[in-house]
């Protein structure tokens, strides 16, 4: 059975929210008697849902507590609250608690916060596109998700924590600007989407890249590959460019061997890019290769509400490059 996406990991809420660990909300267990041999008691020891011995998960517990002979092995009867723990050594001398186990834990408020968020955003942004064309979360999301986790976990423990409020204004305020159109997702098309976003394929560190592009693309949609063909200095590397044809993207070569001058040169579709370094001397790496997602001028441009609104550009082109 297919399940709603968690917009973020366990790491990422850690990251967003470094405290996460001081949370662990295991409870120890005191008082143990032996009621029979190995068999130890805790009365009064609160709702254990799960058992833990010096930090070990001791797994699922049985269904009563005449089940237990083997070492590990628990019940907690809830009609008596008392736990019951089988060991052949005493639980007074171990670190006993109870509680969720925490990851499990985690995973369940990641979840609800996600379950929130899809509550709060526009209900006609559709949600199987808050991913990019990566696959990934727009961090957005995740940010977004992980402020919301962390502001139920707080609250759970401190109703009145300014740093929960904190933190759900920040989640609140990110809602917003998605919803309002202030804030663009990866899969929404944009006003400048017409001037390219490039990303990097394969790319070596410190060397010649695509530092700009300019103009406006004439097309439809496009995903332009830019690779490097001979390595060298401004004046030697060349680049090639590809665009789609009527079989598929990055087929069809437009441009081959171009020298890099380090001026604005020409790209494709009215499009124009501009290679640079560090320094004079830096150099293009061969076979670094880059793709520009384009947008036709004449694109609607996405907002979160589900609407689109026709923006058609007159007179001299704006230059503006996008990257992410």
């Amino acid at each position: 059975m297919a399940t709603a996406a968690i917009y973020c990991t366990h790491k990422e809420l850690k990251r967003v929210f470094p405290q996460l660990d001081s949370f662990d909300n295991k409870k120890q267990i005191y008082g143990w008697t032996e009621v029979t041999s190995n068999k130890y008691a805790a009365h009064n020891s609160g709702i254990v849902s799960q058992l833990f011995a010096d930090g070990e998960d001791l797994g699922p517990a049985q269904s009563a507590h005449t089940d237990l002979n083997v070492e590990g092995e628990w019940f907690y009867n809830s009609a008596e609250d008392v736990c019951y723990y089988y060991s052949a050594s005493n639980p007074l001398d171990k670190l006993m608690e109870g509680g969720e186990e925490f990851t499990s834990m985690v995973t369940q408020y990641r979840t609800d916060a996600s379950r929130y968020l899809d509550s709060m955003l526009d209900p006609n942004m559709p949600k199987e596109a808050l991913k990019d064309k990566e696959g990934n979360f727009d961090y957005i999301i995740i940010r977004s998700t992980a402020l919301i986790a962390a502001n139920f976990m707080i609250k759970s423990h401190d109703p009145n924590s300014e740093l929960a409020s904190a933190l759900m204004e920040e989640a609140n305020n990110n809602i917003e600007n998605i919803n309002q159109g202030r804030a663009a997702l990866s899969w929404q098309v944009s006003r400048d989407s017409s001037q390219g976003i490039v990303r990097d394929v394969t790319y070596t560190s410190g060397k010649i890249r695509p530092v700009d592009t300019r103009g406006e693309w004439s097309g439809t949609y496009d995903l332009i590959k830019v690779k490097i063909g001979t390595g060298g200095v401004l004046g030697t590397a060349t680049y090639n460019v590809y665009v789609k044809d009527g079989d598929g993207l990055k087929n069809q070569q437009v441009i081959t061997n171009e020298v890099i001058n380090g001026d604005y040169q020409s790209l494709a579709g009215g499009l124009e890019i501009r290679f640079a370094g560090s320094t004079d001397a830096t150099q293009a790496a061969a076979n670094d290769e880059w793709e520009i997602e384009v947008f036709g001028r004449h694109e609607v441009v996405d907002v979160s509400s589900g609407k689109a609104v026709k923006m058609t550009r007159t007179g001299r082109a704006s230059y503006k490059r996008k990257y992410n």
